[in-house]
Parts: C-alpha cells; sequence; structure tokens
C-alpha cells in the first residue's frame, strides 16, 4: 500500500506542478494579488502578532510582494532556512527584506543569523506552500519531506500558543497553519495517513477553505 501510495503521489504531484508552472505571468500576478488581499483579510491573520512564512521559489505563490509589509505591520516574521546536512528546516526571526540572501537550492533564506533562531512555540501561524492540497486540508510536498519533518515538530512541540487571542481552540496543539494555493493545486483528494497534519486553511483566489 505504501509503495503504490508514493507513486500516486508522485503522478499527482508531477500533474499539479505542470499545472502551476503553466499559469502565465500576468495571470500569475492577478492571483497573487487575489490571494494577498484574501490573506490580509483574515481577522484570524490580522490578530496574530507572529508568523512563520516562506519565501516564495518557482511558480509557488508570491510572498515576496508582502513580507516586508508583514513587518510594517509590526508583526514578528520568520521565515525558514534548509539546514541540507540534517535535512531539517530551521527558523529564524527576519527584521527586514533586505536581510535575505541566496541558500539551498537557490532560495532566499534568512541571513542574519545570529541570535535570532526562533522556537515554534513563538509562532501563533505558520504559512505553508504546497504542490498541492485538497478540500480537507490534506497537503501534498515536493518530496523533500521538510515541512512534514516541521510540520510533526509542531505537533509535539508546541502548546503554549496564544490560542484564545486568535480565537482558536486553546486545546490544539499548533499553530494555525494557511496554505496558499492556486485554484489549478486544489484536487479531490490527496493520499494520506492518520498522522498527517492537516492545514487548518487552503486561501486560492477565488475562495477560503476552512478544512
Amino acid at each position: 500500500m505504501r509503495f503504490r501510495e508514493t507513486c500516486l503521489k508522485k503522478k499527482i504531484r508531477a500533474r499539479l506542478l505542470r499545472k502551476r508552472d503553466s499559469i502565465l505571468p500576468e495571470e500569475k500576478s492577478q492571483k497573487d494579488a487575489a490571494i494577498r488581499e484574501r490573506l490580509f483579510g483574515l481577522e484570524e491573520f490580522n490578530r496574530t502578532k507572529s508568523l512563520l512564512a516562506y519565501v516564495s521559489f518557482r511558480s509557488e505563490v508570491d510572498t515576496t510582494g508582502f513580507l516586508q509589509d508583514l513587518l510594517n505591520s509590526g508583526k514578528k516574521l520568520v521565515l525558514p532556512a534548509v539546514d541540507p546536512g540534517h535535512k531539517v528546516l530551521k527558523l529564524y526571526e527576519v527584521k527586514s527584506t533586505s536581510e535575505l540572501e541566496y541558500g539551498y537550492m537557490g532560495i532566499l533564506e534568512p541571513g542574519v543569523r545570529e541570535n535570532r533562531e526562533v522556537s515554534l512555540s513563538e509562532v501563533d501561524i505558520v504559512i505553508i506552500p504546497g504542490a498541492g492540497f485538497d478540500l480537507k486540508g490534506n497537503r501534498l510536498g515536493y518530496g523533500g519531506g521538510y515541512y512534514d519533518k516541521l510540520l510533526s515538530e509542531i505537533r509535539s512541540q508546541v502548546s503554549g500558543i496564544r490560542k484564545k487571542e486568535l480565537n482558536q481552540d486553546p486545546q490544539s496543539p499548533t499553530p494555525f497553519l494557511i496554505a496558499l494555493a492556486y485554484e489549478e493545486q486544489i484536487v479531490e483528494e490527496i493520499p494520506s495517513e492518520p498522522h498527517d497534519i492537516k492545514m487548518d486553511m487552503i486561501i486560492t483566489e477565488n475562495r477560503l477553505i476552512r478544512c
């Protein structure tokens, strides 16, 4: 079953990435603007004091256009950096987008790291990329397992987040997980396992999906 599921995930991933890559630049810009507007209009988002985001790469939903806006709004912005030796993501606070430097695979990462490493317990919201998602909140990653490990770590370690301030379930062991995706990346079903962590919300250019 695991082998078949892995093969199925590879096929779905390849198909969805082809669809995402085929979005024309002008259309992509319009979609990115619509997603940004939905994100910034969220009550949960506006109440949060700290969030973990990502720096968009290749054809991902663009975040580079609003990272500085997050900082200007007074939010604590945390971004990941790949530790290829241990195959994990490490988290660092960023105080200006000018601090970003090209890192693993040409992805922009925090360049200032001394005294900037952040614990997951300091994060209220996590904004996550992916190859695809379904309406139940299941996520299909890129195959490297970096975000899967991070989400697993979130589940096991984070407990003292400011849930009440965000009107979230105080018993929930994880930050509020928001995926950004285009409609082309939404499918009926992503193969999943019981231990997989689901998104709380998916934002596309057309809708806000609460999972």
